[in-house]
């Protein structure tokens, strides 16, 4: 009897009091402790991670104590490990990052595909960004097989890729990425692509061949037209194009500054010195603007060759070449009248 009161005394208000203390401790650890984070940042999750390795990398981006209650509801709640990168935002609490790391609520990252001159720096630029491993990647790129899948080669396979900011998950595979891209590529060359296209009596790998020519021969936009029309017109008159940064590409040496007379006796079919026509594929990924800049030749390359018997002498930026090519201005009134009087006496 004596114990029952003693336990209606002491042990009912004890039993409270942890309770209370409890709920207080899950309170202050799961819900109201932030991360004490002043910007958003990253957990990136592995496949081989573990929830005690999870947990290490929580601890590492939070402020001291924070993570004690993830084990606690990794136990709970029978925790899978998912991979992806997942936002910690300065307002998360425990609760609230583990929810999200338990439903693979992932945050895609922003990915630039760059202008670079090989498969492999792209394949360098991907696995920085996403959960690659790029020479994996570079033997893909350079597997004929695996091109021959999305409809290209190992020398065209560039085409492939549009040089825009995309969103994708971290941990998207290679297939999946080059699923995207090819959806991607289709969104891009839309019916008034292809009509340019067409109307320049190129095929699409074709115009992103010759935009990367143009692209590394100039990075003045302005000049891109131009530049493209100068070798439509080579491409037409069945002429070599004698584009410089072909035979770099084809020496793979991308420091050279000037072609010499020696460097053109290279043995490839991208030289274009020795080989007529284009390139077997694109000497690097080109900008939009670059194989935009097609549009704008259309005019150039269909136009009467004398339109006005004033022609201007061009240099090629690196070609060590003169080339004359027509003006397709307009003449000026005061030209018109001079020409008229010249025909007329």
């Amino acid at each position: 009897m004596e114990k029952k009161e003693a336990f209606k005394k002491w042990g009912i208000p004890a039993a409270g009091i942890i309770v209370v203390l409890l709920g207080l401790w899950t309170y202050l650890t799961f819900f109201h402790a932030t991360f004490g984070i002043e910007n958003t940042v990253y957990l990136y999750i592995d496949t081989d991670d573990t929830p005690d390795s999870v947990r290490v990398k929580i601890k590492n981006t939070a402020r001291p104590g924070i993570s004690s209650g993830f084990p606690v509801l990794s136990a709970l709640s029978g925790y899978t490990v998912k991979s992806g990168c997942y936002a910690v935002e300065p307002e998360d609490n425990m609760f609230s990052v583990f929810r999200r790391l338990k439903q693979g609520r992932q945050t895609p990252v922003r990915l630039t595909i760059p202008n670079v001159r090989t498969m492999e720096r792209l394949a360098g630029a991907l696995g920085k960004k996403l959960m690659m491993d790029s020479a994996v990647v570079a033997q893909h790129f350079a597997d004929s097989a695996f091109c021959r899948q999305y409809g290209y080669d190992t020398a065209t396979i560039a085409c492939l890729f549009i040089p825009n900011t995309y969103e994708v998950y971290w941990n998207t595979s290679l297939e999946d990425f080059m699923k995207r891209m090819q959806k991607e590529n289709t969104t891009f060359w839309n019916e008034e692509r292809l009509r340019r296209a067409e109307a320049a009596g190129l095929t699409p790998n074709e115009v992103v061949t010759l935009a990367s020519i143009v692209d590394e021969e100039t990075a003045n936009n302005a000049e891109k037209p131009m530049v493209a029309g100068m070798y439509i017109n080579r491409l037409r008159t069945g002429m070599p194009l004698q584009a410089d940064p072909t035979v770099k590409f084809a020496l793979r040496d991308f420091s050279l500054r000037r072609i010499y007379h020696n460097h053109l006796n290279v043995e490839s079919p991208y030289n274009t010195y020795r080989n007529i026509g284009l390139p077997p594929g694109p000497i690097r990924i080109p900008s939009i603007v670059g194989i935009d800049a097609m549009s704008s030749t259309t005019t150039c390359i269909c136009a009467p060759k004398r339109t006005f018997p004033v022609h201007t002498t061009l240099h090629a930026p690196t070609a060590n070449i003169w080339l004359t090519l027509p003006n397709t201005r307009k003449p000026s009134t005061k030209e018109v009248s001079n020409n008229k009087t010249k025909s007329e006496t």
